[in-house]
């Protein structure tokens, strides 16, 4: 069975965690967690709206996610939280990831996935992503559900230590030279995330443990563990664990 956490900061934030005892109640329970929203969402908006993780740790998730009975994908909008600027058939692209894993085994309307066009020259991209980010929204402009990872060094999405996108304000994609990988990346900015109703971080694995706990519960420095920058406007950020990766937390 999943146990629910309220982890406090030194600074007094709080986050919620539920951590799955392995790796298959990990990836059922994110899957399950995912469609709930998307069901709820539906219900009361007539929409869904959703920013894929990229990574290694969402593709089970998607898949599971493809096989779950009776979402009305016809009312699902799927974005990306952020993109290699590689093309889409480069085995680097997210979206590629998210295509094979998800995207060609559901009935969803090509108009209603947004696709990083991380072929573009990466400031043009980001531009036109926020644009057509935008019109798709709609008025309030805000997504349903950010779905995040978290890296080794306190990444999440395109969002890594040092870079001038953790001080923006105002874009909501921008694209960034991220020197550590040596190629630029497309992503959404801290604005843009913690406007989502729902943030959610997945994050397994004992390679994780380490990171998570610093993250969580250590001092708060985003230029550092840019994942501090993401503290949802609405809600409480939430942390779907397996116990690996929770293994160095403490509950409050």
């Amino acid at each position: 069975m999943p146990t629910s956490l309220v982890i406090t900061a030194p600074d007094g934030s709080v986050a919620d965690a539920i951590v799955y005892p392995d790796a298959g109640a990990f990836v059922a329970g994110a899957a399950d967690f995912v469609a709930r929203e998307a069901a709820e969402a539906i219900a009361r908006r007539g929409r869904f709206s959703i920013a894929l993780s990229g990574g290694n740790t969402p593709k089970p998730i998607y898949a599971r996610l493809a096989a779950a009975p009776g979402l009305d994908w016809g009312r699902i909008l799927v974005a990306f939280g952020d993109e290699r600027c590689v093309p889409p058939d480069d085995p680097r692209s997210n979206y590629g990831m998210a295509r094979a894993a998800l995207l060609d085994h559901v009935p969803i309307p090509p108009e209603n996935v947004l696709r990083m066009r991380g072929e573009d020259p990466p400031r043009a991209a980001a531009a036109a992503y926020a644009e057509e980010l935008a019109r798709a929204l709609g008025p309030d402009g805000r997504l349903d559900l950010a779905l995040l990872g978290l890296g080794d060094n306190g990444h999440t999405a395109s969002l890594f230590p040092g870079l001038a996108a953790l001080e923006e304000t105002e874009r909501t994609v921008v694209a960034a030279y991220v020197e550590v990988v040596g190629m630029w990346r497309l992503t959404l900015t801290p604005p843009a995330i913690n406007a989502a109703r729902r943030v959610a971080f997945i994050v397994a694995g004992a390679d994780k443990a380490e990171v998570l706990a610093r993250v969580l519960q250590g001092p708060r420095d985003p230029e550092v563990l840019p994942a501090q920058a993401i503290r949802p406007v609405d809600s409480r950020a939430l942390w779907l664990l397996d116990a690996a990766a929770a293994a160095k937390l403490t509950a409050a």
